[in-house]
């Protein structure tokens, strides 16, 4: 009577495992990987292209002056524009904007270096008075991050404007009235003048001393009326 081995009965169950264990890893790392090819696979899927071109250099400034103090500012600016013969529901919009900034206060030192008495040593070399103009204020920066509209109201014929308009949304006279309300509410506080004028002395008198000046002397010309 003929016999048959099972010799070969191990090493096929192994193969077979083996196989089993290939398709499996497969199929794990098709599950993983369908999410990110999904979208380049989507016809209407969208992808952003940045085709800015280079930055040019359009001139180059020396700053003379010293940026000794700063102000953090905040303005609601409510702006409203009405039509005279129609009521606001049909023509007219009315804008609230949280405008929020800075202000600086700067020391003018190009005199320094021009003479004109602005610094002044003793024969030993001991003493020095340095003379410079009242600090002024410099233009307000708003800050688009933390600046937005807060609310905006439009009448009936602005909103069918603003569908067939080339710039619907022109913030620019927010921006600029914003501007002007946070400038005049820096001007109207003389202590961002003062605080730049005293940060400036005490920037001077560690400079002068460290130069081997015993005795440093800042004075600020009176402020243009």
């Amino acid at each position: 009577m003929a016999t048959f081995s099972n010799e070969r009965s191990p090493r096929r169950a192994l193969r077979g495992l083996g196989i089993l264990a290939v398709l499996a890893g497969a199929l794990v790392a098709l599950v993983v990987g369908l999410p990110a090819l999904l979208p380049s696979l989507n016809p209407f899927g969208s992808e952003t292209k940045d085709r800015t071109g280079p930055v040019l250099l359009k001139s180059l400034e020396d700053l003379s002056q010293y940026r000794a103090a700063s102000a953090n500012l905040q303005v609601m600016v409510d702006m409203e524009q009405d039509a005279k013969l129609l009521p606001s529901f049909i023509k007219g919009s009315r804008t609230l904007f949280v405008a929020a900034g800075t202000v600086d206060a700067a020391v003018d030192f190009s005199g320094l270096s021009k003479g004109r008495g602005a610094v002044r040593v003793s024969d030993d070399r001991r003493a020095v008075s340095i003379t410079l103009p009242a600090a002024t204020l410099t233009k307000a920066r708003l800050d688009p991050a933390r600046s937005r509209v807060y609310d905006r109201d439009r009448g009936l014929l602005d909103r069918v404007e603003e569908v067939f308009a080339d710039n619907p949304s022109d913030e620019q006279p927010l921006y600029r009235l914003a501007e002007r309300k946070l400038t005049e509410a820096a001007r109207s506080d003389p202590e961002l003048r003062r605080r730049a004028q005293d940060n400036t002395r005490r920037m001077l008198e560690g400079m002068m001393r460290g130069l081997g000046f015993e005795r440093v002397t800042v004075t600020f010309k009176p402020q243009p009326v």
